[in-house]
């Protein structure tokens, strides 16, 4: 797996974390990190966890070693 694998891997895990803590908690860690949710930097996040996501869907068409 190449670094740019591995980067869009870990943006999509800390989406996935950062969607668990608002299911349970109701506390959107990149919100308040970055001034809240309408701010550009948290949207800016939002949008990169977003095409990470879609670039791992590759990984569905993988064969596992």
């Amino acid at each position: 797996m190449n670094i740019f694998l591995k980067i869009a891997l870990f943006f999509t895990i800390l989406g996935a974390l950062n969607w668990g803590l608002v299911g349970i908690f109701e506390m959107d860690v990149i919100a308040e990190i970055l001034g809240g949710a309408h701010e550009i930097g948290a949207r800016i996040v939002y949008i990169l966890i977003a095409i990470c996501g879609l670039i791992n869907i590759k990984l569905f068409f993988e064969d596992i070693d």
